[in-house]
């Protein structure tokens, strides 16, 4: 079968994006995710089913099923933009191993077609499937939100260990390979934990960069577009001062270090 034929399903395409790789970049955003983060901005990424979702006062469909065939038109609309900035295509989420086909034939496609590749994901997969997209890509963007597994269970729903694992596999493999943390006052906000996580980063064969993504509050709407109620609501984002603090823990490491990505 032919990887055009490949279907998979996404909830959203995100033109003229400058965040997630470099460059101006379009995003595609895969439906269905392992974990349950705390303060997921995209909450109707998590179930991998068609949904209902009320956003403005209006009720709204979320999730279609595309083959790559589909979506190549829009992905390769934007070349001369990408080509100009050293941009390209981001796979994104939910976690995009949750499809791991659609997944390496739609980053495949970019490649034949001479665009950037990237991902965002968590690597929270078995790693015969991250196996499959690493000859496509040429960019991994890997959070590791904490060292502590009991505490990761707690607000992502799920332990580390596969996670860490799957950070010095996919470094091993030659992949550029950046780290970031989503830094979430209450559970990873210490100089202590970003410490632990800049030192593991560190001691990843070839991973140069460490960016920190500051927790906000977008997004927090619609779960009760979703019939949810959204965990985190007394939670402030940090301030810049706290950021920057934690920005000079972070580059204790010797990494290059940066506020978000």
């Amino acid at each position: 079968m032919s990887i055009y034929n490949t279907q998979g399903r996404i909830f959203n395409i995100q033109r003229f994006s400058i965040h997630d790789g470099p460059g101006i970049r379009t995003i595609v955003f895969f439906k269905g995710c392992f974990m349950r983060c705390a303060w997921c901005c995209n909450p109707e990424s998590q179930s991998y089913d068609i949904q209902h979702m009320v956003e403005n006062g209006k009720d709204k469909i979320v999730g279609k099923d595309v083959t790559v065939e589909e979506i190549m038109p829009e992905l390769l609309a934007d070349r001369a933009y990408f080509r100009r900035s050293g941009g390209g295509i981001t796979l994104s989420g939910g976690e995009i191993l949750g499809q791991p086909d659609f997944a390496r034939d739609l980053l495949r496609a970019c490649k034949e077609n001479g665009l950037h590749t990237a991902v965002e994901s968590t690597a929270n997969a078995p790693f015969e499937d991250i196996a499959k997209i690493l000859p496509y890509l040429d960019l991994y963007l890997m959070d590791i939100k904490h060292m502590d597994s009991v505490k990761h269970e707690e607000y992502t729903g799920m332990p580390n260990e596969r996670i860490l694992a799957n950070a010095k596999t996919i470094a091993e493999s030659g992949v550029e390979l950046i780290i970031r943390t989503p830094v979430v006052p209450g559970f990873n906000d210490t100089a202590e934990e970003i410490r632990a996580i800049a030192k593991f980063a560190a001691s990843l064969p070839g991973v140069k960069e460490h960016h920190l993504l500051p927790y906000h509050r977008l997004g927090s709407d619609k779960y009760a577009g979703l019939g949810r109620s959204y965990a985190l609501k007394e939670i402030l984002p940090p301030s810049q001062e706290k950021m920057e603090y934690l920005l000079s823990v972070a580059e204790e490491s010797g990494l290059k270090c940066q506020i978000g990505g």
